[in-house]
């Protein structure tokens, strides 16, 4: 865990990303762990009609057009995906996403299949872990889509991933995680997906929740991405 670190004992460890601590930690892929779970919150959850992202916009003033910040966006016709950590290392990761996606389209025929854009980006991302010169991203990825069934992935900064029924990234990851292990479950409907990821957003930000600045994305089996913000969630919940 990031906390287990002593940050004055590294020994300049975290100055090379190439060099491993005694511990065999990459310090500076810990540092962008920090920095994705930092960022604003997003969860993803799998339901019996689909999948269901819900995310924090966290919009800093006022003054700014709410629906000009994109939290979840919609990577191919089957796949919609959020990130949570630096924005702009988020932004040029689901654009190559959205790239790997149409040219396996324009190759093979076919949508690309969401275990396969995983791994392509989760490569990307390790590959950054590997020379001086550069840096990590910093930003943990949730891709969620339809293949047969609803498939829902999480990638940190390192490039490892997993598959998840239900998972959380950014701001107050380990709260709200706790409280989705106990109130998920596998046959919830797409509607109570959506209302859950809500539920625990707005216990998580307390007096700082307003419907607006909750952006829900969601693809129904069969069907293309959704994405609503403000009065369009409150109208289908």
């Amino acid at each position: 865990m990031w906390m287990d670190l002593d940050l004055g004992m590294l020994g300049g460890y975290d100055r090379m990303l190439t060099i491993f601590s005694p511990e065999g930690r990459l310090i500076q892929v810990e540092y962008a762990k920090q920095a994705a779970r930092s960022g604003s919150t997003a969860i993803g959850l799998v339901t019996r009609e689909g999948v269901v992202i819900v995310a924090d916009k966290k919009v800093h003033n006022k003054l700014v057009v709410s629906s000009s910040v994109e939290k979840i966006l919609i990577v191919d016709d089957h796949i919609i995906a959020s990130f949570a950590g630096f924005i702009p290392d988020g932004r040029i990761l689901l654009d190559e996403a959205r790239e790997i996606a149409q040219r396996y389209r324009i190759i093979y025929g076919n949508p690309i299949n969401v275990p396969l854009l995983v791994r392509e980006i989760g490569d990307i991302m390790e590959t950054y872990t590997r020379f001086s010169g550069v840096r990590p991203f910093g930003v943990s990825l949730i891709i969620a889509g339809i293949d047969v069934d609803p498939k829902l992935f999480s990638l940190d900064p390192s490039g490892i991933y997993y598959q998840y029924y239900a998972t959380v990234i950014g701001e107050g990851e380990e709260k709200i995680l706790k409280d989705l292990e106990e109130k998920y479950n596998e046959n919830l409907s797409l509607i109570d997906g959506i209302k859950l990821g809500i539920e625990l957003l707005e216990k998580f930000l307390g007096n700082n929740f307003t419907i607006n600045r909750i952006t829900v994305g969601y693809i129904k089996t069969g069907e293309k991405p959704v994405i609503l913000e403000g009065n369009e969630i409150q109208k289908i919940l």
